[in-house]
Formats: structure tokens, sequence, C-alpha cells
């Protein structure tokens, strides 16, 4: 018994450690992602990422792509990284312009690459700013979810990347304060992306009828039967070896 109560002790110990050594500089990072979200607004930047802004400079966007495709596809690939480090709304609508400025195809590879870059940039800056904090200061349930978590934590992330049900930012913040490893949350995001992104960007490569018809595109194509079934399917299939395991373990 005294022997359970010294190791009780020295894991309080060190949670209070954890705790106590915090320096305030560790949310530098932090703080500005916020004043750049914060500036987002207060500049109007938030009124380029739309259906208007596209509409408006179509013909430009088009032609800068023709007589300058390296600076425009590098642009639109750092642009894209910024608005997802960043946590801002528009992605939406940066994936379906690389649609109709560079094709399906080629806009698909940007856009999973960018939004990779950014999510790991912000990941890490949630990871490094507050993770180990949360992580000293939870409780037991807190622990038992984050050790069930971590050891799926690639399924699990498939599931909340290919669901198309939770936000973005938040799925780029949560394993961050689970202790999920960097990799992995790389590898799930890369590949829980790549249905969502390319579906928009179909529709971005389409565009150019949407505008002559003067109507907007369905941003809800994505919750379409024959496209949504697939990706639940998929997400189905990323927690089959969660699955596994569990009724492993059960067996006598």
């Amino acid at each position: 018994m005294e022997g359970v109560s010294a190791l009780r002790g020295a894991d309080s110990d060190s949670t209070q450690q954890a705790g106590g050594t915090f320096s305030p500089w560790r949310l530098l990072p932090l703080a500005v992602v916020a004043c750049g979200f914060g500036a987002f607004f207060v500049f109007g930047w938030n009124e380029y990422l739309s259906f208007e802004t596209l509409r408006e400079h179509r013909q430009g966007l088009l032609a800068w792509r023709q007589d300058h495709y390296a600076v425009a596809a590098l642009t639109f690939v750092a642009i894209y990284v910024l608005v997802v480090a960043f946590s801002l709304p528009g992605a939406v609508w940066m994936t379906i312009g690389g649609g109709f400025v560079f094709g399906a195809a080629a806009a698909a590879v940007y856009v999973i690459v960018a939004a990779t870059l950014g999510a790991s940039a912000i990941f890490l800056v949630a990871r490094y700013a507050l993770g180990d904090v949360l992580r000293a200061k939870a409780g037991p349930a807190m622990r038992r979810m984050e050790a069930g978590f971590r050891e799926n934590a690639l399924s699990y992330l498939l599931v909340l990347r290919l669901v198309p049900l939770f936000p973005f930012w938040l799925v780029n913040l949560v394993p961050a304060f689970l202790g999920v490893p960097l990799r992995t949350f790389v590898i799930g995001t890369f590949v829980g992306i790549i249905p969502g992104s390319v579906v928009y960007c179909l529709v971005g490569n389409g565009l150019g009828a949407v505008f002559d018809s003067g109507e907007m595109p369905d941003l809800g194509i994505i919750f379409e039967p024959e496209i949504l079934a697939p990706i639940i399917g998929l997400a189905v299939l990323s927690v089959v070896p969660v699955v596994y395991k569990r009724l492993k373990r059960a067996k006598p």
C-alpha cells in the first residue's frame, strides 16, 4: 500500500511540475494564429474567399495561370496553407477555385498537399502551446480516452477526416491535445481528405458553366447519396482494425 501511495504521489508531483514549469512563451505561436485570424476579418480579407470574387476575377485568374503557371500554383498552395494554418473560413472556395483555375486533377494534388501542411502547422502549434498542460491536468477518464484514441489514432483520424460532419479545424486540434504522433496525424489527414478534396475540385472544374448560367455551385453535393455512400464505406473500413482488436481481446 505504501508503494502504491508513493507511485501516486510521484505521478501527482510530475503533474504539478508539468503545470508549474509552463512558460507563457509557449503561447506565442497560438497568439500569432489568433492575431492572424482577427486580422483576416478586420482588414476584410474574408471577402476575397467567396464565390463573388471567383466570378468577378475569373478571366484574370485564368490569364495569370496561363502566363505564369508555376507562380500561380505556388501562390495558390502558399495561400491555402495559411488559410488552413490560421483556421480561416473559406477553404472550400479555395478548393473550388483551384479546380476552376488548374483543373480537377492538378488542383486536387495542390489542395491535398497544402491542406495537410496547414493542418500539420496548426496541430504543432496547439500541441506545443497547450497539449502537455492539458494532458498533465487530465483526470483518469480523460487519460483512458486519450490512451484509446492514441492506440487507434490512424483509424479514428481517417473516420474524422472522411465523414464530412466534423469541422476541419476541430479535427486539427483534438489530436494535438490527445498526444497523437505527428506522423500519424499527417498520414491520416493526407489520406482522409482525398475524397472530399477531389469532389470539390471537380465542382470547381465545372464552374465555368455555373458562371454562365448565373447560378451558385452546389456545395452540398458531397452529401448526395451516390457520393456520400462510398465515403461512408471507406470510413467503415477504416475502423475495421479497431473492431478486430476489441474482438481479439474479448476472446478467452
